[in-house]
């Protein structure tokens, strides 16, 4: 039996080749999981610096222009008003009562905009004569300013659930309308060509190409959807159902509350930003899972 020596140089043998350590790899879950903990670390740090720097400027307004303590108030005051007064608690439950009909509202509109505007981001990709004949009765609809329609879609769709549903899906429809035609038509070419040549149809193209390649412009669309969502539910309240916290604040404002207007501004804006915070942790996840790979670079 003969034994294959290692072959050897005039500096003795060769060392055997170093066996690298195997490297470990992340299941799918746990890489979304990190990455939805980062963008939630990265959200959360970017809206305490926001706080922070609004209630300075707040301050520094209220200093600069001396405005009247009974109409204006400050962080101090808005906080009193909500926790510390003897009716503190009925001001609480007032105003967060309001702000959950209110982002119920806003919900039906979110949805209701967010799918008519890609819905009609389909057709007008799909079938150019629908955009070329739709498009300029979109632009002037969205060229009248909506508190004047307001009366209108009032007296078509009613005070109820429906009417509030169409003015906030109004305000969320033509911002996500531009933004998803935009990234439906953002589809690489040779991409759209490949499967083209391979037999697909307009429609697959679409599917296989173009909305994935638009889920950033989609996310996009639905972040800036949120406080729209939001304010066309408070028009709706202030002036077509009179509840709620749309409402609510201008009957505040009537009475000479201002403690009660402040306090409901602050509430709604701390939710928007909070709901916007959650948009984009969503969207975090569900590109890192089917969105467009990012470019290599050369």
């Amino acid at each position: 039996m003969t034994t294959t020596a290692a072959p050897a140089t005039e500096s003795g043998p060769v060392p055997a080749p170093a066996v690298a350590p195997p490297v470990e790899q992340r299941s799918p879950g746990s890489l979304l999981l990190v990455t939805a903990l980062a963008r939630l670390g990265r959200t959360f740090g970017q809206v305490l610096a926001s706080v922070v720097v609004i209630v300075i400027l707040w301050y520094a307004f209220l200093k600069v222009f001396h405005l009247n303590p009974l109409v204006a108030k400050d962080p101090k005051a808005v906080y009193h008003y909500l926790f510390t007064v003897p009716k503190a608690h009925e001001h609480r439950h007032v105003i967060f009562h309001g702000l959950l009909e209110t982002l119920l509202d806003a919900l039906y509109g979110y949805v209701a905009g967010t799918v008519a505007a890609i819905v009609v981001s389909v057709l007008f990709v799909l079938y150019r004569p629908v955009e070329q004949a739709f498009l300029p009765v979109a632009m002037v609809l969205r060229s009248v300013p909506l508190v004047a329609m307001t009366p209108i879609i009032t007296l078509v769709f009613g005070r109820a659930v429906m009417g509030v549903t169409v003015i906030a899906g109004i305000v969320v429809f033509f911002p996500s309308l531009v933004n998803i035609v935009f990234g439906l038509r953002s589809t690489p070419k040779a991409a759209a060509d490949l499967v083209t040549a391979y037999g697909g149809s307009p429609f697959t193209v679409l599917r296989k190409v173009a909305i994935p390649s638009a889920l950033p412009a989609l996310f996009a669309s639905a972040r800036i959807a949120v406080p729209g969502a939001i304010i066309g539910a408070l028009l709706a309240e202030w002036l077509a159902t009179g509840k709620a916290l749309g409402y609510y604040m201008e009957h505040s404002q009537q009475v000479f509350d201002y403690g009660g207007v402040w306090a409901s501004v602050i509430v709604i804006t701390a939710v928007s930003v909070a709901l916007y915070g959650v948009v984009g942790i969503i969207e975090t996840v569900v590109l890192a899972r089917y969105g467009p790979a990012p470019a290599r670079g050369k």
